[in-house]
């Protein structure tokens, strides 16, 4: 059986193997598993600074990720909102858009 490949195999494929390697083994395979703390609040850790820090692209696959690992959207939307008063309405508003796309297109 193959094993279907990463999302950093599937956007860098051969053009970054080192980094494939360090986003699935160190990234994913170490850091995200450290017992410290849960994987619902490293996604919400990680929501907010990559809103806080416009970083949209990565924030995509993150606002889908908190929601697998337990996230509410209601949770989402408040920790979003807060987002906008410390980092700017602008990363919050369009956090906000991602996320109403993605609840959007899952609920249909």
């Amino acid at each position: 059986m193959t094993q279907e490949p990463t999302r950093a195999q599937q956007l860098l494929g051969e053009l970054a193997p080192k980094m494939v390697q360090l986003t699935d083994d160190v990234l994913f395979g170490d850091i995200w598993k450290r017992e410290g703390l849960s994987p619902r609040d490293r996604s919400l850790i990680t929501v907010a600074v990559l809103a806080a820090t416009y970083r949209p692209d990565q924030l995509n696959s993150h606002l889908r990720l908190a929601l697998e690992n337990g996230l509410t959207q209601d949770e989402l939307v408040e920790a979003l909102t807060h987002v906008a008063f410390y980092a700017g309405w602008p990363s919050g508003m369009g956090a906000l858009v991602q996320l109403k796309a993605i609840v959007g297109a899952d609920a249909q």
